[in-house]
């Protein structure tokens, strides 16, 4: 029988100076909203904090600095490895189907996974071959869904319960939902949800995240689609959980 050991506890919110929804997943994993945001300053924070890996989740045509985005030169994130590994093909016309132009609801999870096995696990091996160097940071555009996606994994992986697993996804949407409050959406497609018809979301939403992991089993997927027992173990080294025989 295979036992799964907690050796920490997940933390909060990540304050690396100019990061969007920035929130510690356990052990040396983290996972953000779009790295654009982040200041020299910040990039010099997550570097203190041990991240040497920063896994995009993004689709290529995604990944670009805005007009609004901090001026941050390429020696900001020196030390650092960026690798992209998109969660899905975003114009794949079965994709589209099932889960609209984008990702952006939990329920959509398990038809990302089964429609792209392959991409998650690329994610998990970037996470898994970083490992060696220090911490991990995954992000999408608005650190909600996606990362919300792979982070309910990681949290799985780390053996959190399902109230851990739900408070995951739910502060995370709830602060981009904040951001847009004070920033505006950034296209039509999403807008601020009042406090009133936030909550009960957010409860659903919860539930359906926790399904969706619990029924995946997220160690015996990834196994299954190519993942190795050795990076598998680098991953949950990494989020602190040793597994043990």
């Amino acid at each position: 029988m295979w036992l799964a050991v907690r050796m920490d506890k997940p933390g909060g919110p990540v304050d690396w100076d100019g990061a969007v929804n920035a929130w510690h997943v356990a052990g040396g994993v983290y996972r953000m909203g779009r790295r654009e945001w982040l200041t020299e300053a910040g990039w010099r924070q997550a570097y203190d904090d041990g991240v040497r890996t920063v896994v995009d989740l993004r689709n290529s045509r995604e990944a670009r600095r805005r007009d609004t985005d901090p001026a941050v030169t390429e020696q900001a994130w020196s030390g650092l490895r960026i690798v992209s590994a998109p969660t899905e093909e975003p114009d794949h016309p079965r994709f589209t189907e099932l889960c609209g132009p984008y990702l952006n609801d939990p329920a959509h999870y398990v038809h990302n996974v089964r429609l792209f096995p392959e991409s998650i696990v690329a994610v998990f091996r970037a996470v898994a071959q970083g490992a060696p160097a220090g911490g991990v940071v995954v992000h999408c555009a608005a650190g909600r869904d996606r990362s919300g996606m792979v982070g309910a994994m990681l949290q799985d992986l780390a053996g959190d319960s399902d109230d851990r697993i739900a408070n995951g996804y739910a502060r995370a949407a709830r602060a981009i939902n904040e951001r847009y409050r004070t920033h505006g959406p950034p296209h039509a497609r999403e807008r601020y949800v009042e406090e009133a018809e936030l909550a009960p979301l957010l409860e659903e939403r919860g539930r359906t995240v926790v399904a969706f992991v619990r029924e995946l089993d997220t160690g015996t997927f990834l196994l299954r689609h190519g993942l190795t027992d050795a990076e598998l173990h680098a991953v949950r080294s990494l989020l602190g959980t040793t597994v043990v025989q």
